[in-house]
């Protein structure tokens, strides 16, 4: 492909010389990288790295220091109160405790984003609501509160409140924090089969080896000292060609390409 044009239209999120931090303290600076449509990609790195910050950044929590974050060629960063409004409804969040209303039942956590964000009437976001967490393996759960369920449950529920919208981009801040691992690789299967049927990007923060072996297509890496990328690519071009020793130390090295079936993009 030689028309730059049409080269980046193939990225829905594009990072450009990315700084960020908080006051004077800097996490991350000089961090660059796109996501293609339809991709599953993974930030990944040691505690402390700035994987949560960068996430922050990338849906608008915090405002960067440097740099530009892009979506769909449209610009996050100094757009104005009505854009980045449109921009943020292109996306979806999944947290890592889930961050489900306590107070409100499984149903009325799902339909929140409609009754902000919509005109919708009650029995079409009722209808809606029912779609999505059939979707999610969730169906008839509507009455239900959050602490009548198991952690797995709760990453569902936030997952269809998530989708609610019909995102382009979906964000998963380490989704399989607090699961057993049975759960952890039901959630897997599930942002396999939701990036399958809608066709949605999925960005994921998470240190889970074996999540990141499974599902992701690319990952970047962060390294803690440096304050920036350290690799980046799939992950057998990671560990078999980049040969960075915290890379190798972090992913358990040639154990892992023996042991796991690591995925390959095509």
């Amino acid at each position: 492909m030689t028309d730059s044009k049409q080269a980046d239209s193939d990225f829905i999120i594009q990072v450009t010389g990315l700084s960020c931090g908080y006051g004077e303290t800097t996490v991350l600076q000089g961090v660059s990288f796109s996501v293609e449509r339809g991709e599953i990609f993974f930030v990944v790195g040691r505690s402390g790295c700035g994987k949560s910050t960068l996430l922050r950044n990338l849906i608008g929590l915090e405002s960067p220091l440097e740099g530009e974050i892009r979506f769909g060629g449209q610009p996050l960063t100094g757009a104005g109160h009505d854009a980045r409004r449109t921009l943020m409804r292109r996306m979806g969040i999944t947290y890592q405790n889930s961050a489900l209303w306590s107070t409100m039942t499984v149903g009325e956590n799902v339909a929140l984003p409609l009754e902000e964000h919509t005109s919708l009437t009650r029995d079409e976001i009722h209808d809606l609501v029912a779609v999505k967490l059939g979707m999610v393996g969730l169906a008839g759960s509507e009455s239900t509160y959050p602490s009548e369920l198991s952690g797995g449950m709760r990453k569902r529920a936030a997952l269809a409140r998530a989708l609610i919208l019909d995102p382009e981009i979906l964000f998963f801040d380490e989704p399989s924090a607090g699961l057993d691992p049975v759960s952890a690789r039901n959630l897997d299967r599930l942002i396999l089969q939701t990036r399958e049927n809608l066709g949605t990007t999925v960005v994921v923060v998470s240190h889970d080896v074996e999540s990141i072996c499974t599902v992701a297509d690319r990952v970047v890496m962060l390294g803690r000292e440096t304050k920036t990328i350290i690799a980046s690519g799939t992950l057998r071009h990671l560990l078999r060609e980049e040969q960075n020793p915290h890379v190798l130390e972090f992913f358990g090295g040639e154990r892992v390409l023996r042991d796991k079936d690591c995925k390959e993009s095509e």
